[in-house]
């Protein structure tokens, strides 16, 4: 088995179910979040599986696991949403919550929420 210090942030969070369980926990967070719900507004039960699979395929692959994500890319796919800052603040919050609620490590916690970070520039535009 390898030392923690060489294994992927995906072998660390627990591999492909622990992540689908974190999205999954993340995006009901995110859905009944007042301010935050009416982006899946109007979206049909097959958008948001197929929403949600990319969203575990995009967290997959950048996490180091066996996945490959085939959608577009972040600016992309958020550009027209008219996501703010508030709306990013309180998906950080979300994102922060699912992974204590979940028990996830403190350095992971900061790799994932680092990564989210980094994405910032490309999903919020006001």
């Amino acid at each position: 088995m390898q030392d923690t210090a060489e294994q992927s942030l995906y072998q660390r969070l627990g591999g492909y179910d622990a992540v689908a369980a974190a999205t999954d926990e993340l995006l009901r967070r995110l859905q009944s979040d007042p301010q935050l719900r009416d982006y899946w507004k109007g979206a049909s039960n097959d958008n948001r599986r197929k929403a949600r699979q990319q969203i575990v395929d995009f967290m997959v692959e950048a996490a180091g696991g066996p996945a490959f994500y085939n959608g577009r890319d972040m600016k992309l796919s958020h550009e027209g949403m008219h996501i703010s800052e508030s709306d990013w603040d309180v998906f950080m919050r979300h994102a922060s919550g699912t992974l204590e609620s979940l028990d996830v490590p403190a350095r992971e916690q900061d790799e994932v929420l680092a990564f989210f970070t980094s994405l910032k520039a490309d999903i919020v535009e006001r």
